[in-house]
């Protein structure tokens, strides 16, 4: 079964890109043998991607879920084997072989982030904080969310709104774990100006150029002490293996829905511990389903920064599943439950949905 629900956040949140308001929401039900799984698909979140709500809605309904209809599989992978996305489906892609994840996990009476290979019971969680309409306004947020318990705080920066408005913060907050976000918004020509972050402190800047200028990446890293961390440009593994070749970062921001699921995740995961690069879990403003996939997979060990995976209450006033996700002491627990340990509110999925497809065999 595939739905659209409309949700809107608690507050709006600002970056580079613009404002967001709301989420057009895309579920997948999966069932097999007894069992049921949920997953989200999170097309429309990532602006470099041409894989909007629609062109996905289009490529689940009219050729990967009328495909697996039906299919027998043992292990995720083989299931994914049969069904060949159109271009550009990463999202839907992973939408699918996620839900298959949680399908053999459930099936094999386990966790999801078991199943996966992850060892932690808890891990360390950080918030991202969007633009805000002055310094002040800022600092308040941002006391705010260490008063929750946040390990660090991530604050999206843009040209004009960046060294000043971040020394003003590391003035009020001079032990806070720092990060910097900018969503792509500069150019090899603001090198300089990205330069005056080295004095902060900070554990990272994100993104700093194009999703496909991983060379002015290297070439910008070079000139900074303050790491770089690849979120956009991070595809695929092949795209991991370019970006440590040529050293373009020294931190990668893994997302499950970009690279196309979790096999490829776990893929990624492993090349970057080998690598020796930390790498931490972002976060798409998914909902309590998607934020449980992201829970399992960043309870890998090579997950050794904080990833964006707020508590519920940071984006939903009401959440769809019956979980309330919550920080304590810098970390959110890790569902224990079969397959991702989330329940959905059926009731709740069902009163924001606008369309459904059903897919029998």
């Amino acid at each position: 079964m595939l739905r659209e629900l409309h949700t809107e956040l608690r507050a709006p949140f600002r970056s580079s890109r613009g404002s967001v308001t709301e989420r057009r929401v895309l579920l997948i039900t999966l069932e097999a043998e007894g069992l049921e799984s949920w997953s989200e698909c999170v097309a429309g979140v990532d602006a470099e991607s041409t894989e909007d709500v629609d062109r996905a809605w289009s490529a689940l309904a009219g050729e990967l879920l009328p495909r697996a209809v039906g299919r027998r599989f043992a292990r995720p992978e083989e299931l994914l084997a049969q069904l060949r996305p159109p271009a550009d489906a990463r999202a839907a892609r992973a939408s699918i072989e996620m839900a298959a994840w949680d399908l053999v996990a459930r099936a094999e009476g386990v966790s999801l982030a078991k199943k996966l290979g992850g060892t932690l019971a808890a891990v360390p969680v950080g918030v991202a904080v969007g633009l805000q309409d002055s310094d002040e306004a800022l600092l308040d947020v941002i006391a705010g969310h260490l008063a929750e318990g946040y390990a660090r705080v991530k604050v999206k920066i843009v040209p004009g709104r960046d060294v000043d408005m971040l020394t003003a913060v590391r003035a009020r907050f001079s032990a806070a774990v720092l990060w910097a976000d900018a969503n792509a918004a500069y150019t090899l020509d603001d090198a300089a100006r990205l330069g005056g972050l080295d004095a902060l402190d900070l554990g990272l800047i994100e993104q700093p150029l194009a999703a496909d200028d991983l060379v002015g990446h290297a070439r910008l890293q070079s000139q900074l002490r303050t790491p770089i961390c690849l979120d956009e440009s991070i595809r695929s593994l092949e795209d991991v293996d370019r970006a440590i070749e040529i050293g373009a970062c020294r931190v990668v921001n893994l997302k499950p829905g970009r690279v196309g699921g979790l096999g490829e995740s776990i893929r990624i995961h492993d090349r970057l511990r080998d690598a020796g690069i930390p790498v931490w879990c972002g976060g798409m403003l998914e909902t309590g389903i998607g934020r449980a996939y992201n829970l399992a997979l960043a309870s890998l060990p090579g997950f050794t920064l904080p990833g964006d995976i707020s508590a519920t209450r940071r984006y939903w006033d009401r959440d769809i599943v019956d979980l309330d996700f919550v920080v304590a002491n810098g970390c959110m627990q890790v569902p224990t439950g079969l397959g991702t340990g989330v329940a959905v509110d059926v009731e709740r999925v069902q009163a924001l949905t606008v369309r459904m497809a059903v897919f029998a065999a």
